[in-house]
C-alpha cells in the first residue's frame, strides 16, 4: 500500500485527538493486519470512496476512550455508554475529514460514508475492501488506540 495514502491518516489521528481531547498521542509502528478482531472495545469505522474505495476504523481500549471522552467533555466519564459511542463516531469523522482534506492537496479526492460505531469486547471490525489492512498503534497515557486504514490495490 501506498505510504502517501496512510501517513495523512497518521497526522490527523495524533491532530484531532491533540486538539480536542489535549492528549499527548504517541504513534507506534505501522504493520500489516491479518485478522479482523478489534484490539480495542469500541471502534467507529467510516467507508470512503473516491481514488480508491478503502475503510478506516479506529479502536479505542476503554479505558483510553473514557480518558479522551472525559478531557473533550470536561467531565469524568466512567463507563461506555452513548456519549462515548457518539464521541467514537465525531472523532472518526473529523479524523476522515482531516485525512481526507490532507490527500486532496495531492490531487486524491476521496469522500466518505456516515460512521458507524461497534461496541464490545473482542468485536470484529470486517473491511470489505480488498486489499491490505494497515494498522498503527497509538499510545496515550491513559492507554492505547489504534486506526487501521485499508484500500483496495
Amino acid at each position: 500500500m501506498d505510504v502517501r495514502l496512510i501517513n495523512p491518516f497518521i497526522n490527523a489521528t495524533i491532530n484531532v485527538l491533540e486538539t480536542m481531547a489535549f492528549m499527548k498521542v504517541t504513534a507506534g509502528n505501522p504493520y500489516l493486519k491479518k485478522n479482523s478482531v478489534a484490539v480495542g472495545d469500541v471502534s467507529g469505522v467510516l467507508g470512503l470512496t473516491g481514488a480508491a474505495n478503502g475503510t478506516i476504523s479506529v479502536t479505542f481500549e476503554e479505558k483510553c476512550i473514557l480518558s479522551v471522552v472525559s478531557n473533550m467533555f470536561g467531565e469524568t466519564m466512567k463507563e461506555l455508554n452513548n456519549e462515548i459511542t457518539d464521541a467514537v463516531g465525531e472523532l472518526t469523522n473529523m479524523i476522515s475529514g482531516q485525512a481526507r482534506r490532507e490527500l486532496e492537496e495531492t490531487g486524491k479526492i476521496f469522500k466518505s460514508a456516515i460512521p458507524s460505531v461497534i461496541t464490545g469486547k473482542n468485536h470484529s471490525v470486517v473491511q470489505y475492501t480488498r486489499g491490505p489492512k494497515i494498522a498503527i498503534p497509538f499510545s496515550t497515557e491513559n492507554g492505547e488506540f489504534t486506526i487501521e486504514v485499508c484500500f483496495e490495490k
